[in-house]
């Protein structure tokens, strides 16, 4: 892999579909980019996993997308970054972003009463990633972290926005109920796809934080510090290829939605994806 080149293409991994906000956001800030998505269909969730599992099975991604020519990763899954971004930047050489820190900043930069919470899966909100990201900027700030385990696999259904959807979510977010939270964390790529029955949840007063756009932000600054923004010379716009472990049929057709455009899916078949392997 050469990663030193800026017509090398962008990495973005995720469980699922969720990275496809990222995806989106790098689309928009950086349009001349050429982005390899890879999303883990077949063993999504991540949330219930245990951080062992969740560190191999990124780490079985990583090894993947080591082989193509990028010059930077994104890991676009909260549960993922928490417990895995520092293994995955020991293998590689190129930049690799998470997206807690980024979404954190983010939050308190419009929180105005410092009341924040974060909804996440069960592995992202055990692991206090958010929490600490957020107090080693300010100390001072309430933060309340809830697990929602049910809302990963209503978005990757495709009918996030069934009447069934609105009582999932209605149910998953009523113990943030009144807490009177200013700001709340999308702590999951995959919660922007339903962030319509969030809000319309949680209510005006409280402003949603999806960390994409942060995100493809802070790769930006990266990649112009390190002289790796692409001019658009080599590949055409919008020529993007989609890895995925699973079938690819419920995957291109929220991608396509999500992302309005028509995409090139490809299935991945590699061993250890396909024999679920876990570790103990």
């Amino acid at each position: 892999m050469d990663q030193h080149l800026p017509q090398s293409a962008i990495g973005i991994l995720d469980s699922g579909v969720g990275g496809l906000t990222v995806a989106r956001e790098v689309f928009r800030q950086l349009p001349k980019e050429r982005v390899l998505y890879f999303g883990d269909t077949l063993r999504c969730p991540y949330g219930p996993r245990t951080p062992q599992e969740v560190r191999q099975f990124t780490l079985d991604i990583v090894h993947f997308l080591a082989r193509l020519p990028l010059k930077a990763l994104v890991i676009a899954c909260n549960t993922a970054t928490a417990v895995a971004l520092q293994a995955a930047r020991e293998q590689f050489s190129i930049p690799v972003l998470g997206v807690i820190e980024p979404g954190a900043r983010a939050a308190i930069k419009v929180s105005h009463q410092g009341r924040i919470g974060v909804i996440g899966t069960q592995g992202t909100v055990r692991s206090s990633a958010y929490e600490q990201a957020l107090k080693r900027i300010d100390s001072e700030l309430f933060v309340l972290s809830h697990a929602c385990p049910t809302l990963v696999p209503l978005v990757e259904s495709g009918n996030g926005f069934s009447e069934d959807a609105k009582r999932i979510v209605r149910h998953a977010l009523a113990p943030l109920k009144g807490h009177e939270l200013d700001t709340l964390i999308l702590g999951c790529t995959h919660y922007p796809l339903i962030a319509d029955l969030i809000g319309q949840e949680m209510g005006e007063e409280t402003t949603l934080i999806s960390s994409a756009e942060e995100t493809a932000r802070e790769l930006s600054t990266v990649l112009h510090h390190k002289g790796l923004l692409a001019d658009g010379s080599r590949f055409p716009t919008g020529d993007h290829h989609f890895f995925i472990s699973g079938q690819p049929a419920s995957f291109r057709r929220i991608a396509e939605t999500w992302l309005g455009r028509p995409l090139e899916v490809e299935q991945v078949s590699l061993q250890s994806l396909v024999q679920n392997k876990t570790v103990g």
